[in-house]
């Protein structure tokens, strides 16, 4: 699958299967993350890692997490602010969304999470005070649902034109 495919492909999955990852695609998508690009190439990154049943159930805990518990692999992803005060949290993201791409690619669902109370997370993850959560990340083999709620949204609210997200030159510029 190329780099486009990928992007064409990924969606937000919020239900897993329980079946475990592989080492080698875990390693691939942390690998990815590890090859993103950083301002001034500080890689002011951590991931985290979760796979424990009981740390899930807590990460699950916030309103749009709750499916937490059925993804195999949550990868919490920290920036060290105080090593990139202006662009940790750009370049954590950068890094997750080749996870993202690369996860997709091995045939895996992901879904981002940014709804978590971090103070709760650093804590029971024990991460230093100089790193920040930026996000979490579900990761797992998508399980078959019929979710007529997603169905239903998606229908109504499709993607924009690239026309009406797309300026040249200028704001509201067409070509």
């Amino acid at each position: 699958m190329d780099v486009f495919e990928a992007v064409q492909k990924r969606r937000s999955i919020r239900a897993y299967e329980s079946t475990p990852i592989p080492n080698e695609k875990l390693d691939k998508i942390l690998e990815a993350a590890r090859l993103a690009p950083t301002a001034g190439n500080i890689q002011p990154w951590h991931f985290i890692t979760v796979t424990d049943a009981d740390k899930r159930k807590k990460l699950a805990k916030a309103r749009y997490a709750k499916f937490l518990v059925e993804s195999p692999v949550v990868i919490v992803g920290c920036g060290n602010q105080k090593a990139s005060p202006n662009w940790y949290a750009i370049d954590v993201a950068i890094a997750m969304q080749n996870m993202v791409l690369t996860a997709t690619s091995e045939g895996l669902g992901t879904c981002w999470i940014g709804d978590f109370k971090e103070d709760r997370v650093k804590e029971m993850l024990k991460i230093p005070e100089n790193f920040r959560v930026v996000a979490l990340l579900a990761v797992g083999y998508p399980r078959k649902t019929l979710d007529i709620a997603v169905k239903i949204f998606h229908f109504v609210r499709k993607r924009k034109r690239l026309e009406k997200i797309v300026s040249f030159e200028e704001y509201g510029r067409s070509p």
